[in-house]
């Protein structure tokens, strides 16, 4: 079994684009900052590290939905599988490569603390970005209202 679940940040926003064809499919591409838990272990470079990078792939509906909703210091939860390949670079090169396909994706905060500044990874140069205005408007108890338009089954849960 090829499962994997994943709570982390969005590094920076996701980057989407269109596939070629008759019918044209959004795919997003974004980069997870995961904690790692216990002890924090120490880089080649000697610095701590105390996350993981993973980059992540969602296609259709689910690129769409990550284009329109995900922002820099988001922090979601994913599920999916991992994926692995290789190709040539053109040194010659052979380059490795190893992905999450989503699957699944869920906002991991309500409105509220995803602009509040707790948390995130420190070390990298990754900070936590100012809060941004969201679609809609939040209600009293901290969820943001979907807004017109947007179908039910477009949204990564039920």
């Amino acid at each position: 079994m090829n499962k994997v679940i994943l709570m982390g940040r969005l590094t920076r926003d996701p980057e989407v684009r269109y596939s070629q064809g008759e019918r044209s499919m959004a795919i997003a591409r974004y980069t997870l900052a995961v904690d790692r838990r216990g002890r924090r272990s120490q880089s080649q470079d000697g610095s701590e590290q105390s996350a993981d990078f993973i980059p992540c792939v969602a296609f259709d509906r689910a690129g769409e939905f990550a284009e329109k909703y995900f922002r820099q210091g988001m922090r979601v939860l994913i599920s999916g599988r991992i994926q692995t390949g290789s190709y040539t670079n053109r040194d010659g090169q052979k380059v490795y490569t190893t992905e999450v396909i989503i699957e699944d994706q869920e906002f991991a905060d309500s409105k509220n603390a995803s602009g509040t500044g707790t948390g995130g990874y420190a070390g990298g140069g990754y900070q936590q970005p100012p809060a941004r205005p969201e679609p809609g408007s939040a209600i009293g108890d901290g969820f943001m209202n979907i807004p017109d338009g947007v179908e039910d089954e477009g949204l990564p849960f039920n």
